[in-house]
């Protein structure tokens, strides 16, 4: 039986089955850029296609305030930060060059500095993006929605954001509440056009690090528990689906994140402490279900065509009627092997080519 890549994933979500196991691609610009310079295409759409990608992202269109580029390569980003390409070795990664408020220290100071708003995106767009895609599996948001962590460290300073989640900063505390409250009238108002056609809402917050927790448990129910609950709740409310990406060791976290609402684990990192997959199956996979654990660290870039095949027949066994969505546990680093990177599409029966 022919079926569409929405009922697909939505049916693997729900243990009901599915023709093949659910994919999601994630590469950097340099591994896309190989991708489709293999395949012959032009088009980052003909790529999704072809290694069998069953979501599209669906997001309001920007129309704010220009969003400036400036004569050093760097560039705009909504909070007044701002990015630049750093290179390491043969690729670029996009890293924080100005900290609008780096060194803040009294939250009136907020008063004078520069928030997005919600006004400032095209919600009718959303409809259109629907329609374009509706076979897929549609999904709003992204890793940066809201995620506090980073995206307040990237105007703020990563030491900085460390110190201010230990010592609970008031100016911490208020830009968390501004970026909450952006994102969630931005989510509200995008999932109200979307008229009940968005199937998954993506979220982000790095809570792990290699060898365990970012921060302690208790400090994520202080400062940022009662908001997920918040933005799951809203989420739920339009009949879409919880997904938090968050790379590391999150394990301590994940049963309060079931509590909170979270349907769907993105990436994980299955190399960091305590996130084997199998442990993860066996212990929440009848409460969560998980997206990613093709670990971007081992066997994709180092290992064989062998070891790939090894792992994506052990998720399959794993999870024989759903509750994973197959795919690398953050984007696909330059210098992994082409042919790692075509088998384990190929062995997840996603390949059209």
């Amino acid at each position: 039986m022919v079926i569409t890549a929405r009922e697909r994933v939505l049916q693997s979500l729900a243990h009901q089955g599915y023709d093949r196991i659910p994919v999601k691609h994630a590469g950097t610009p340099e591994i896309d850029a190989e991708l489709m310079s293999h395949f012959q295409v032009e088009e980052y759409e003909e790529l999704l296609q072809i290694v069998g990608d069953d979501f599209r992202y669906v997001n309001p269109r920007y129309i704010g305030p220009e969003l400036k580029t400036y004569a050093d390569g760097s560039w705009d980003g909504l909070f007044g930060e701002r990015y630049k390409n750093i290179a390491f070795g043969e690729g670029v990664y996009p890293e924080a060059v100005y900290l609008p408020f780096e060194g803040m220290n009294d939250v009136q100071e907020l008063d004078n500095a520069r928030f997005p708003s919600a006004d400032w995106f095209d919600y009718s767009s959303v409809p259109e993006q629907c329609d374009q895609f509706e076979d897929y599996a549609l999904v709003l948001g992204g890793a940066g929605t809201p995620d506090f962590i980073n995206g307040i460290a990237r105007c703020r300073g990563v030491e900085q954001v460390l110190l201010d989640m230990g010592l609970e900063s008031p100016v911490f505390l208020e830009l968390v509440e501004r970026r909450f409250r952006f994102f969630y009238e931005q989510l509200d108002r995008a999932l109200q056009a979307a008229d009940g056609r968005i199937d998954i809402v993506h979220f982000g917050e790095d809570l792990g690090t290699q060898n365990g927790p970012l921060i302690s448990p208790s400090c994520f129910e202080r400062l940022f528990a009662k908001k997920y609950e918040m933005l799951f709740d809203l989420v739920h409310a339009y009949g879409a689906r919880t997904m938090l990406h968050s790379c590391g060791s999150v394990y301590r976290f994940i049963p309060r994140l079931i509590e909170l609402g979270l349907d769907i684990l993105d990436v994980v990192q299955v190399q960091a402490v305590d996130m084997e997959i199998e442990r993860l199956a066996r212990e929440f996979g009848d409460r969560l279900a998980f997206c990613g654990s093709m670990c971007v660290q081992s066997f994709l870039p180092f290992g064989t065509v062998e070891d790939v095949r090894r792992e994506v027949d052990q998720r399959l066994r794993l999870f024989p009627e759903g509750g994973l969505i197959l795919g690398p546990s953050h984007a696909i680093q330059v210098g992994t092997p082409l042919e790692n990177i075509l088998e384990m599409y190929r062995r997840a029966g996603s390949l059209a080519r």
